[in-house]
C-alpha cells in the first residue's frame, strides 16, 4: 500500500477539477492505496495538504490543465498530467506515478507472483465443466466508443465459446466493473485489448494475452483462444505494451504543453471576465442600452466604468501575463501583462493577447536558460534582469511587428462579426454549437469557449450567447430523453438525470460525459446536433450575453442577457433536438452493445 497526494484542477476549477479528484480517490482505494486530493478551483482550495500529509507521501500526482506550483513537494517524485487523463484512464495514471517509485526489494515482490499461481488450481477445476474463466482489461485512447465495444464483444465471444469473462473498462469516467482480487484468482487467463498503457502487475502468475480494442472486436473467440496458448506468466504483446506506453508518453507531453499553458491564462483571466461582465449587465439594467455615454456621476457611468473601462481592459494582460507565468514561473508575468496591454491597447485584442503570453514566456524561459552569472549575481536575475530584458524585447516586437497585422486581422474579423447575419450566422452558431457538444468539457470544447470569451473585449457578444446555450443543452436534453425514453436507458443513467438536469441548467457540459461513455457512437451525434441547433437559433436572433458562466442563472441578472425569450428558445430547442436525435439513434437497453461494430 502506497501514500498518495495530488492536486487536481481546471481553468474554471468546477467540473473536470471535481471529477478527476473523484476518479482518483475511488481507483486508488480499490487497488488498496491510501490518496488525498487537494482540488484548487474557483472557489478556492479544499483539502489542503499539511506539512505532514506531503511529508508521509510516496509519490504527488498534479493532475491539472493549469499550472500548479511544485515547489512544496521538493524532493518527491511528481506525476504530470491533465485531468481528462485522471478522469478517462484514472487506473494507468496511478499506475505510472508509482512507476517513478524505485523497486521494491525481491523478497517483497514474490509473495503476489506465488499466490495467484497457487490460487489458480483450485479455480481452475470446476471450470473444466463450465468452460474456462476470463477476465480482461479493455482501454483506448478516448476511453469512448472502442472501450465499450471491445468489452462487448469479448463477452460475446465469451459466451459463443462457452466461457465466461468478467471486463473491466476503464473509460472516460474511470474504471468500471473493475476486477477484484478474487475474480483474478479465479481466471484462466487475461485478455488485454488496449491502446493505452495498461498496468499488468496484478495479473502476476496469470496466462496474458496483450492485443488491441479493433482485433478484440472483429476477432472476439480468436483472442480468447490466444489467451488460453499463452503460457503461464507470459504473455504475448511486449512491443504493443511498450508501443502504447510511448504513444501515451507523447499525447501526455502535447496535453501538459501550449494546450495547459493557455489554460492558466484563461482560468486567471475568467474572474475579470464575469466580475466585467457583471458590471456592466448591472450598468445596463440600471441606465438602459445606449451607444453613448451615461451622464457622469451616475451610478450607472461608475458601473460601466468598473466593468467596461476597467476590467475588460485588463482582462487581456491577465491572461496574456499567466500564459507566460505558465511557461516561465514568475519572471515571465512583467512580461506577459505588459505585452498583453499592449495588445490591448494597440488594438491587437484577444489574439494579439495569446501571442504576447507565449512569446513572453518562451523569451523569458530562454533568457533564464542561456544567461550564466556568478552566484552571488544569480538573486537578481529572476527580480531584474529576465523582467527587464524580456519585457523590452516583447514590447518592442508588440509595438513594430506583431501589434499592426494582428490589428488588422482582428478589426477585419470583428467587422465580420458586428455585421454578420442571414447564413454567415447561422454557420458561426452550428460551428461554435457543434464543438460545444463534440469532447464535454475537452479541448474543442474548451477553443470554441475561449473564441467567444476572447470577443467580450471588441463588445461582440453574440457569440457567448451562442457558446453557452449550446454548452447547456448536452446534460439537458440527456436528462430529457431519460424522462421520456426510459427505455433506452439503463438504471444508473435515469438516476443520473436529476444530476444531469442541474449541471446543464448551470453550463455545466461535462454532465453528459458519463452517458457518452456508455455508448458514444449514438450519443455524441445527438449531442452535437441539439447544440449545433441552440448554437444556430441565438446566432441567428442577435441574442447577446455579457457574462462568460452561469447558465440558466445569469438570465436572472438584469441586462446580462438581450433577447432573453430567443435565448430561452434557442436552449429549448437544442434540448428538445438532443432528446429526439436519442430517440432516434438509441436503442432499448436490452439490445447488445455489439450491434454498434
Amino acid at each position: 500500500m502506497k501514500k498518495i497526494i495530488a492536486v487536481t484542477s481546471c481553468p474554471t476549477g468546477i467540473a473536470h477539477t471535481l471529477m478527476a479528484a473523484e476518479a482518483l480517490k475511488k481507483v486508488a482505494g480499490s487497488l488498496g492505496h491510501q490518496i488525498k486530493v487537494e482540488t484548487q478551483g474557483s472557489a478556492g482550495k479544499k483539502g489542503v495538504f499539511t506539512d505532514e500529509d506531503i511529508e508521509g507521501a510516496d509519490v504527488v500526482i498534479l493532475a491539472t490543465d493549469i499550472r500548479i506550483e511544485p515547489a512544496r513537494f521538493a524532493g518527491k517524485p511528481i506525476f504530470e498530467t491533465s485531468t481528462s487523463e485522471a478522469i478517462r484512464n484514472t487506473r494507468e495514471v496511478i499506475g505510472s506515478a508509482l512507476a517513478l517509485l524505485p523497486p521494491e526489494p525481491a523478497e517483497e515482490v514474490a509473495p503476489p507472483e506465488v499466490k495467484p499461481a497457487a490460487a489458480a488450481p483450485a479455480a481452475a477445476a470446476p471450470a473444466v465443466a463450465v468452460g474456462k474463466r476470463f477476465v480482461g482489461i479493455t482501454s483506448c485512447p478516448t476511453g469512448i466508443a472502442h472501450t465499450f465495444m471491445a468489452a462487448a464483444a469479448l463477452e460475446k465471444a465469451a459466451k459463443a465459446l462457452g466461457h465466461t469473462i468478467k471486463v473491466e473498462t476503464q473509460g472516460s469516467v474511470g474504471a468500471k466493473n473493475q476486477l477484484t482480487p478474487e475474480d483474478i484468482a479465479a481466471a484462466d487467463a487475461v485478455v488485454i485489448a488496449a491502446e493505452t498503457n495498461v498496468d499488468t502487475s496484478r495479473f502476476g502468475g496469470k496466462r496474458l494475452f496483450m492485443t488491441s480494442t479493433k482485433h478484440a472486436m472483429h476477432a472476439g473467440q480468436e483472442v480468447l483462444k490466444k489467451a488460453l496458448e499463452q503460457p503461464v506468466g507470459g504473455g504475448a504483446g511486449g512491443d504493443l505494451a511498450g508501443a502504447v506506453e510511448k504513444a501515451k508518453a507523447e499525447r501526455a507531453k502535447a496535453r501538459t504543453g501550449p494546450y495547459k499553458h493557455l489554460m492558466t491564462g484563461v482560468s486567471y483571466m475568467l474572474p475579470l471576465v464575469v466580475a466585467g461582465g457583471l458590471a456592466i449587465a448591472l450598468a445596463f439594467a440600471i441606465g438602459g442600452i445606449q451607444e453613448g455615454a451615461y451622464p457622469e456621476g451616475t451610478l450607472a457611468a461608475a458601473l460601466m466604468k468598473i466593468g467596461g473601462d476597467t476590467a475588460f481592459r485588463l482582462f487581456i494582460a491577465v491572461f496574456s501575463g499567466f500564459i507566460a507565468y505558465s511557461i516561465a514561473d514568475r519572471p515571465g508575468i512583467a512580461p506577459g501583462l505588459v505585452g498583453g496591454f499592449l495588445a490591448q491597447t494597440l488594438g491587437a485584442g484577444f489574439i494579439g493577447g495569446i501571442f504576447s503570453g507565449f512569446l513572453a514566456g518562451y523569451l523569458t524561459k530562454f533568457l533564464a536558460d542561456k544567461i550564466r552569472l556568478p552566484a552571488t549575481l544569480e538573486g537578481l536575475k529572476p527580480v531584474l534582469i529576465l523582467p527587464f530584458l524580456s519585457t523590452l524585447g516583447i514590447g518592442l516586437l508588440m509595438i513594430y511587428a506583431i501589434a499592426p497585422p494582428v490589428k488588422w486581422l482582428n478589426d477585419g474579423m470583428n467587422a465580420w462579426l458586428l455585421g454578420m447575419q442571414g447564413a454567415n450566422a447561422i454557420v458561426l452558431g452550428i460551428i461554435l454549437g457543434a464543438m460545444m457538444g463534440f469532447d464535454m468539457g475537452g479541448p474543442i470544447n474548451k477553443a470554441s469557449y475561449a473564441f467567444a470569451v476572447g470577443l467580450l473585449a471588441s463588445k461582440i457578444y453574440a457569440p457567448m450567447a451562442a457558446v453557452m446555450a449550446a454548452g447547456m443543452t448536452p446534460p439537458l436534453g440527456l436528462a430529457l430523453a431519460c424522462f421520456l425514453f426510459k427505455s433506452k436507458f439503463d438504471l444508473e443513467e435515469r438516476e443520473a438525470a436529476g444530476p444531469a438536469l442541474v449541471l446543464g441548467m448551470s453550463f455545466i457540459t461535462e454532465g453528459a460525459i458519463p452517458f457518452a461513455a456508455k455508448d458514444p457512437i449514438r450519443v455524441i451525434p445527438a449531442l452535437m446536433a441539439g447544440s449545433a441547433v441552440a448554437g444556430a437559433i441565438s446566432m441567428v436572433s442577435g441574442v447577446q450575453l455579457l457574462v462568460p458562466h452561469g447558465g440558466i442563472f445569469a438570465a436572472l441578472i438584469p441586462g446580462a442577457v438581450s433577447n432573453l425569450l430567443a435565448y430561452l428558445i434557442a436552449i429549448l430547442a437544442g434540448t428538445v433536438v438532443t432528446a429526439g436525435a436519442l430517440f432516434f439513434l438509441k436503442r432499448p437497453i436490452t439490445e447488445p452493445m455489439p450491434a454498434l461494430a
